[in-house]
Parts: C-alpha cells; structure tokens; sequence
C-alpha cells in the first residue's frame, strides 16, 4: 500500500476523532468518579475531568478542548440523571468559562505557559462560571458573592493539582508514536 497525501490525512483526522473520544471517555469516567468521594460541600469537586481537556488542548487545539469539555458535561449529567437541572447549568457555565479562559491563554502564552498554569486559570473560570450562574439562576442574591474568596482558593488550589497531573500524562503521551509525527513513523503507518 503506497501512502498519499489524502490517506495521510485521512489517517490523522482518524486518529484525532478516535483519541479525543477516548479523551472524553476518560473524562467522563473521571467526572462520575468524583461524584462518588465525598466532599465538605455538594458541589465542591477536584475536577479531575479537567486533565482530558488540557490534555486535548496541548496535543490537538481549542476545538479538541470544546469538544472533551462540552461532552463531558453533557454525558457526565445525562449518566447521573441531572440533565438540564441546576447542577447541569452550574456544571455548563462553570465549563464555558473555564475552557474559553484556558483557550485564550493558551493562545496568547503558548508553550511559555505549563499545564499547571493554564489549568489553575481555568480553575479560576471555572469557580467565576459557577458563582455567576448561580447568582444568574439559583441564588439570586447578592451575598453569593461572599464565598467567591474561598471558592477560588480552592478551585485554584485543585486547578493546579488537575494541571499537575495533566502534565504527567502529557509527558507520557508525548512519548507514544501516535502523537509522534515524524516522517519516520509516517512511513511505517502508511506500509
């Protein structure tokens, strides 16, 4: 089989498409896990669901980042039965913010910025999504405010325990032939 410009892109688009549903797997699965430990407060989470999404953005782009982000809400709440009710929209909101800040960093910092940064920003968005929503849609009083400190204390805290982790599997990703595009390895896929 001779290898073409038109099966190697084919080949990539394949590979992307299958990796980033294995990426929203993870994330989802990593999303239901959370669920289960216990925390001091409801809706208070580590966001380990998050590494898939920063692993996504690193090796594909902003649009790989929305799709894993995006999925994952959304089939995380239709697994646990919570599509469309309050959390579903905290959950939503907290992920648009977190993901759109996470993009535009990427983009403005690059590779000058780790993981770890790009994840405690989109912590921060995530908890300022969140706050807001709720303030927009479940408390509409002004004194949600109040526990924004000590949220984004903890969500910055967890982002750069998320971003940490990302990084490792980042490392480790790197090294599969996968996500080794050198013309090396394109001449053995395309045999």
């Amino acid at each position: 089989m001779t290898c073409s410009a038109v099966d190697t892109g084919e080949l990539t688009r394949a590979r992307r498409q299958v990796f980033l549903a294995l990426f929203i797997a993870v994330a989802v699965t990593l999303h239901l896990f959370e669920t289960l430990l216990p925390t001091p407060v409801p809706w208070l989470r580590l966001g380990l669901a998050n590494i898939m999404t920063l692993v996504a953005l690193y090796l594909y782009d902003g649009r790989g980042a929305w799709t894993v982000s995006l999925a994952r809400v959304g089939i995380g709440s239709i697994l646990l039965g919570r599509l469309f009710s309050p959390g579903f929209w905290l959950a939503l909101a907290g992920a648009i913010v977190a993901t759109s800040a996470m993009i535009i960093l990427y983009r403005v910092a690059g590779r000058r910025l780790s993981p770890i940064g790009i994840s405690a920003v989109g912590a921060a968005g995530h908890a300022l999504g969140q706050i807001l929503a709720a303030r927009l849609l479940v408390i509409q009083h002004e004194a949600i405010w109040q526990i924004l400190p000590l949220f984004l204390f903890f969500t910055v805290f967890s982002g750069i325990l998320t971003g940490w982790l990302a990084a490792g599997l980042l490392e480790q990703l790197k090294q599969h032939p996968a996500f080794q595009l050198t013309p090396g390895v394109q001449e053995r896929l395309c045999k």
